[in-house]
């Protein structure tokens, strides 16, 4: 299904659509003809990116630590359940009498694994709190830099366990503060060192090294000046991700045993860190244990080329896929001056012109795409996020589950497949099927679109057999589907 561009973009349409997540039956009206005012009162409300464990609708949600925690708990019970299974399997073991089994009753489901558990609970959290927002211009925030800063639960039971934590505990605090400190508290995480294998990286010249003969793990260090900070092309060389990756040995998290610490949790192990004075990026990191990869990162923080990559990857997912150099270079002139504010970068977003003169030509990624769907013909099940996540796995964009660490493309093309298209529309159908009482498509219509709406799209909806084809045609219209 081909979509057209519009020349002319609504501004109502533009607060919504390219800066949140789709307005909601009477959003329109509270926008008071003033978009930019709205999306910067958002700004200003007070832990508005923040979801609690306090919070009693989140009463299921656990902290990173003890996530972890579970989750290694339960891979050594089944653990010892396979070797358990294997000796009773092996010749001449004891008879299966000696080693009693617990079969699952006779139509009694079995419990989830408990990573699964806590997955789905992190899923909901995240699908509540993108309907219950008014524009949803930070969520979309972290959203970005979730996909920035990304993690996957692909790669083991623990990242499965710890993801949403991790956006809860690493993005959402900083999603309006400095990216120094984001940056700080994501190469911290436990999830994130799981995720790149710096558990596994060994100073050579450490304690550790000499004893174990085991040496450096290069990826975090790769990924952080490739992905997260300065970007491909700026300069750096691989003698740069060499000595970084030395500079970050010992970081960690401590094991199921609790040698070093509380199990789960971020730790500094000085016998893995490879000792002595480092060179990066020319500059020379005196040896001081865990502070000096604190001092690099802090540096590579306020590096220019960082401040052109964030400007870049910015401009790009709010304004266009090839936004144009001003727009990028004001950006970054912005992130420079304010010591990285992401907050002032919002802001500037919201006050330049292209922002509101650029045609919407993106399409809705996955995941804004069900957001606005749930937000506008209801949010589902409570407390089950199955549907939503069965979506986002048929769109191809698993929730927290990127096929790299570069994170899902944020680029019109990746989302515009005549297979993509036709499960959008299979979507749509689904969700307008299970509205008990949609009312008059074209009043939806006007709620969710209004003057922005092509004639083309109107005609389609007033002409529709039924409610429930009129709804859907709204959520498949060009109009819905572009920011």
């Amino acid at each position: 299904m081909a979509i057209p561009a519009f020349n002319s973009p609504d501004p109502a349409l533009v607060a919504f659509n390219r800066f949140g997540l789709g307005a909601r039956p009477g959003d329109r009206d509270s926008i008071a003809g003033d978009p930019r005012g709205y999306l910067k009162a958002e700004l200003r409300q007070a832990d508005i990116a923040m979801i609690s464990p306090d919070d009693p609708a989140y009463a299921n949600l656990q902290g990173s630590t003890p996530a972890i925690q579970a989750s290694m708990a339960a891979n050594f019970q089944r653990k010892l359940e396979r070797e358990r299974m294997a000796a009773v399997a092996q010749p001449g073991a004891a008879s299966a009498q000696a080693v009693p089994t617990q079969p699952v009753p006779a139509g009694k489901p079995s419990v989830p694994p408990v990573e699964v558990v806590l997955f789905r609970a992190e899923a909901q959290a995240r699908f509540d709190k993108a309907v219950r927002v008014k524009a949803g211009f930070v969520e979309r925030l972290v959203c970005f830099w979730s996909n920035h800063f990304c993690v996957s639960v692909a790669k083991d039971t623990v990242v499965r366990a710890s993801a949403g934590a991790f956006e809860r505990e690493a993005i959402r605090p900083f999603v309006l503060g400095r990216f120094a400190d984001m940056l700080l508290a994501v190469e911290h995480h436990p999830a994130m060192l799981f995720y790149l294998d710096n558990q596994q990286s060994i100073g050579p010249e450490s304690r550790a090294g000499k004893n174990r003969k085991r040496g450096l793990n290069e990826n975090l260090a790769r990924e952080i000046l490739e992905l997260h900070t300065l970007g491909v092309g700026s300069g750096y060389t691989q003698a740069d991700v060499t000595s970084f990756a030395r500079i970050l040995t010992g970081w960690t998290m401590a094991g199921r045993d609790g040698r070093l610490g509380e199990p789960g949790n971020f730790v500094f192990n000085a016998n893995a860190h490879e000792p002595g004075d480092a060179v990066l990026l020319g500059k020379t990191y005196p040896a001081c244990g865990m502070g000096q990869a604190e001092a690099a990162l802090n540096d590579i923080a306020r590096h220019p080329a960082t401040a052109l990559h964030i400007a870049t990857k910015l401009a790009r997912h709010f304004i266009a896929d090839t936004p144009p150099a001003a727009t990028v270079a004001r950006l970054a002139k912005v992130f420079a001056k304010t010591d990285g504010n992401l907050r002032a970068l919002a802001v500037a977003l919201i006050d330049m012109p292209e922002a509101w003169s650029t045609p919407l030509m993106k399409i809705r990624s996955p995941f804004d795409y069900i957001a606005a769907i749930r937000r506008a013909a209801g949010p589902g099940s409570a407390n089950d996020p199955g549907q939503s996540l069965g979506w986002l796995n048929a769109l191809g964009e698993p929730l927290w589950q990127p096929p790299g660490p570069n994170g899902f493309s944020d680029g019109a093309d990746g989302w515009t497949s005549a297979e993509g298209m036709k499960i959008r529309l299979d979507i749509a159908w689904q969700a307008a099927r299970q509205v008990k009482d949609i009312g008059n498509p074209n009043d939806m219509l006007e709620a969710l679109i209004g003057p922005a709406a092509s004639p083309e799209t109107r005609q389609a909806i007033a002409h529709a057999e039924s409610k429930q084809q009129g709804l859907a045609l709204l959520l498949m219209a060009p109009e819905f589907q572009r920011r």
